[in-house]
């Protein structure tokens, strides 16, 4: 059986680590953080080993997943420099960082990758990108196994992955925004909060739902819920009003343009 480690565990890696544990061998992954903290939080928390280095992680490793942010990368490639990647393989989840930099420093075969914090719950969405030539059947599988743990994902090519930030990877940010301003607004109204959050959080869980699994187009199933003259339109006239779809596209733009930035340092 393969090994796993990881060189991270802040939000993304434990999401990833978390569900991974579930359907794999703890004694056949492993992972490292720079925080002593954050190593003894994880390692109760999911009883997996923390080692003491990075480098120790690429040693133990046959599947190394790099799970740091992209203004630490250049810190830590030096440090698995003299580690030999021959066989190994490196999944990478650093934003914005172009598997070509990866694998040119390491002299390692890359698989580039781009989650989302729901990754925690098993219901992740992940774009992949990589070349299926380099690697063998039982890799793939692998791959494929190492993905689908902690939810979906979609082979896309790499120069969509940074679009995949925008539409997966930092979205949920904004949907979390969402729902507590909606809960917000049922609270102005007499509603305990409570019972707010729970409203507007079925909500958008059973919407994202209803998108997936009757394949009509949002538009669609919007029209289907605003009658004429309706409580509904009246509220999406106000949303276009404050220029709500405007905000939505300036949020990815910005995502966009932050995510390319760090391919050009």
């Amino acid at each position: 059986m393969k090994k796993i480690g990881f060189i991270g565990a802040g939000n993304m890696g434990f999401a990833i680590l978390s569900s991974l544990s579930k359907v794999y061998d703890k004694d056949l992954l492993a992972f490292y953080d720079v925080s002593k903290e954050r190593c003894a939080f994880v390692s109760d928390k999911l009883n997996v080993a923390a080692k003491t280095s990075n480098r120790e992680i690429a040693e133990f490793a046959d599947f190394v997943v790099l799970a740091v942010k992209p203004q630490f990368l250049d810190g830590v490639l030096p440090e698995l420099s003299s580690v030999s990647f021959s066989g190994k393989v490196v999944l990478s989840i650093v934003a914005g960082v172009p598997s070509s930099k990866i694998a040119q420093a390491l002299n390692a075969r890359v698989v580039r990758s781009m989650p989302n914090t729901p990754a925690l719950i098993g219901e992740g969405m992940t774009g992949v990108a990589y070349d299926e030539r380099i690697f063998d059947d039982d890799e793939i599988s692998l791959i494929d196994k190492f993905y689908n743990s902690y939810g979906k994902y979609q082979k896309v090519n790499e120069n969509l992955i940074d679009v995949v930030t925008c539409v997966s990877g930092s979205s949920p940010a904004y949907v979390y925004m969402f729902i507590e301003a909606l809960a917000d607004s049922a609270v102005k109204h007499g509603m305990p909060r409570k019972q707010a959050y729970d409203f507007a959080a079925q909500t958008v869980m059973g919407s994202a739902k209803l998108v997936m699994e009757s394949k009509l187009h949002p538009a669609e199933l919007k029209d289907m819920v605003c009658s004429p003259g309706g409580t509904t339109i009246a509220g999406v006239a106000a949303l276009e009003e404050y220029g709500f779809r405007n905000s939505i596209i300036k949020a990815t733009d910005a995502c966009y343009d932050k995510s390319v930035s760090f391919a050009k340092k």
